[in-house]
């Protein structure tokens, strides 16, 4: 789920982006990015499964207020933004399929999209929100629709390509930061919380649960899995995007509609339809985690209960910080700003607050004192401090 998720209307509007300015040029990230949204995702499971806390709470009780308010409020205005840009691109997709006014059709996408996650029980709603990460396979598909210079995907795949411009600094900070989203990291952990409720392996008195290696193991096998999904979706697209609108010079993508109407007379009416489903599943998919995200790191702020396995009278905080989020996501609308442009920079807003929360991310696993004899390995410690490097100095590239 953290892995499908993570190919979000944000994520597929920065690739088919990544893909129409640069062709197959930045498709290494995919290779690239893969080893490091593991090892990464796999310290936040890893952290809620050793302590049976969420992320928003670990922080809570290691960290000064003062850090733990400032990422939680980052993290909760930036999900909000990108679930306002998401909304917005779904709205826009599903015009093209039913010819309905946008904020009547926008106002229905959000209560469809609130009513699932609040009415609808959870064990149940985990089962559809696993089904609906296959319809992303349709970009996998409408890959093989097109003409694909394979030799060249091969070899823009397993040789990176850099360019000293602001353009495509701009677009690398945007595929890493929607690739490595910060309100996966807060999901994934409060996630490995639910399961071990459901497990019954939570202790009263608040203690930590007792995992075994090999819960670990399969923790790291799950994760792995999640993420190779994630990233194959990812190349995908800019391989799709990069054959149909690069090569026939439509380098500048402003929203859903023109990118689908470009791919139409260039592929098909079959890729434009995949394209056009695959946007409308993927934010039926993504909202609920980005908005369950925020409304998990604000419950472990201030020590909520917090769990979709209750109806909303029993957790009506938690259910409130999710409504609210979808309310104002759809509010960010009003502003005028066009999807695929809010959806973009959205994805370079995750990348600015990706060093902060990978910092604090790979402190807390390599911490004996939290996560016992579960701490990180040399391996994964050196690909965490390796990643927030990059970010890092992928940012000051961009001011300069």
């Amino acid at each position: 789920m953290t892995g499908a998720s993570d190919d979000d209307p944000a994520g597929i509007g920065t690739y088919i982006q990544t893909g129409a300015q640069f062709g197959y040029l930045q498709l290494w990230i995919a290779l690239f990015s893969f080893p490091f949204m593991t090892v990464i995702q796999e310290m936040c499971g890893r952290i809620g499964l050793v302590t049976g806390q969420g992320l928003g709470a670990v922080i809570r009780n290691n960290y000064a207020r003062p850090v733990l308010i400032f990422i939680i409020t980052i993290q909760v205005v930036t999900n909000t933004i990108n679930i306002g840009a998401d909304l917005s691109a779904m709205t826009e997709s599903a015009q093209l399929l039913w010819h309905v006014p946008y904020y009547l059709l926008l106002s229905l996408v959000t209560l469809l999209t609130v009513a699932l996650i609040v009415l609808v029980p959870y064990r149940i709603y985990a089962v559809y929100l696993k089904f609906l990460g296959l319809a992303l396979l349709t970009y996998v598909i409408s890959a093989f629709t097109v003409h694909v210079d394979w030799r060249h995907v091969l070899t823009a795949t397993f040789v990176p390509h850099f360019q000293w411009d602001k353009a495509f600094i701009l677009t690398l900070i945007a595929v890493f930061g929607v690739t490595i989203s910060p309100y996966e990291f807060f999901w994934q952990s409060d996630e490995e919380v639910e399961e071990l409720a459901q497990r019954h392996k939570l202790r009263q008195d608040g203690s930590p649960p007792r995992i075994s290696q090999a819960a670990v193991r399969f923790l790291r096998y799950d994760t792995a899995f999640g993420m190779f999904f994630s990233n194959a979706i990812m190349f995908f697209i800019i391989v799709t995007a990069a054959a149909t609108l690069n090569a026939h010079g439509h380098t500048d993508v402003q929203s859903a509609v023109q990118a689908a109407q470009v791919l139409e007379p260039l592929a098909g009416a079959f890729t434009f339809f995949l394209f056009t489903v695959g946007i409308v599943s993927s934010g039926l998919l993504a909202i609920p985690v980005m908005a369950g995200s925020s409304a998990y790191a604000v419950g472990g702020a201030f020590d909520w209960p917090r769990t979709l396995s209750k109806p909303f009278w029993q957790e009506w905080r938690f259910y409130g910080v999710i409504v609210a989020s979808c309310v104002i996501g759809l509010l960010v609308n009003a502003f005028g700003v066009p999807p695929f442009k809010l959806l973009y920079y959205s994805a370079v807003l995750n990348g600015v607050i990706s060093p902060v929360l990978l910092f604090v991310v790979t402190q807390i696993a390599s911490s004996r004192k939290i996560m016992k004899r579960f701490t990180n390995s040399r391996f994964s410690s050196t690909m965490g401090w390796s990643l927030c490097t990059f970010m890092t100095l992928a940012l000051i590239a961009l001011f300069v």
